[in-house]
């Protein structure tokens, strides 16, 4: 008595040309994704160094800068007087879900330079009602740091007010277009308060940077999974059940 044999179910590695294509075109993608993830990553972690570097270096007045406008992020010793007129209003901004505005306004150092200082943010929950900002007189000390042109990084366009009088709603920041607003020479650069103290600030818990850079390595992680992913389902879908002989020639085989 023969005993048959089990049938070994065989598969052969067989892509056909779709799946070629696809993977072929999906794949590169995936990893330059990833890549290109990685790569801001190590850049966002550059600026966060160098943040967190100028934050902790000691506060220089204009007088002791070496260049015509400080480094961003650079801590700076204000000395000067606000005007009491000249406000803008950067609206749609929010602190934990409420609307707000952030004030912006003008201060003249004792250096004779006109500045662009944002005094931090301050509810608005009824539009129907006008914000009244108040300002310190006389002159005051103040402790900031210089902000990164609004194109590098922290783009918000080009300011557009939506009234003629004081103080100014605005969505956007240009400084070119402020400063002729104002009548007044501002600064090519803008700063804000960073000592709550003060009795020019308001609050100032400032947002961190939009995207961190270890979001951005977490970002580069999902595109490496998704690749890794088409690499499996490319395997899988490629193997092919092994063609088998007719069954005239099987069955010579048993005998």
């Amino acid at each position: 008595m023969i005993m048959s044999e089990p049938l070994v179910s065989r598969r052969r590695f067989a892509p056909g040309l779709g799946l070629w294509l696809f993977t072929l075109a999906f794949l590169p993608l995936l990893l330059g994704l990833g890549l290109w993830q990685l790569d801001r990553a190590a850049q966002k972690q550059q600026l966060e160094l160098q943040m967190l570097e100028r934050q902790q270096a000691p506060a220089l007045s204009l007088n002791l800068l070496d260049h015509p406008r400080p480094a961003n992020w650079q801590r700076l010793s204000l000395k000067g007087h606000f005007d009491q007129q000249r406000i803008w209003l950067l609206d749609n901004r929010t602190r934990d879900g409420a609307a707000g505005v952030e004030v912006l306004q003008t201060f003249r150092d004792n250096n004779g330079q006109w500045l662009l200082i944002n005094r931090g943010w301050r509810p608005w929950p009824d539009r129907r009602e006008a914000i009244q900002v108040s300002t310190p007189e006389g002159s005051q000390r103040l402790l900031a740091e210089a902000l990164p042109d609004p194109q590098a990084g922290f783009r918000l366009g080009d300011a557009k007010a939506d009234s003629t009088g004081w103080p100014r709603l605005i969505t956007q920041i240009n400084l070119a277009e402020l400063s002729q607003q104002a009548g007044v020479p501002l600064a090519d650069w803008r700063a804000r308060l960073i000592e709550p103290s003060a009795s020019a600030a308001l609050r100032l818990d400032w947002p961190v940077l939009p995207m961190s850079s270890s979001r951005h390595t977490g970002y580069a992680v999902q595109w490496f999974c998704l690749a890794g992913a088409l690499l499996i389902l490319f395997v899988w879908a490629g193997l092919r059940p092994e063609p088998r002989g007719n069954n005239k020639n099987d069955d010579e085989h048993d005998r």
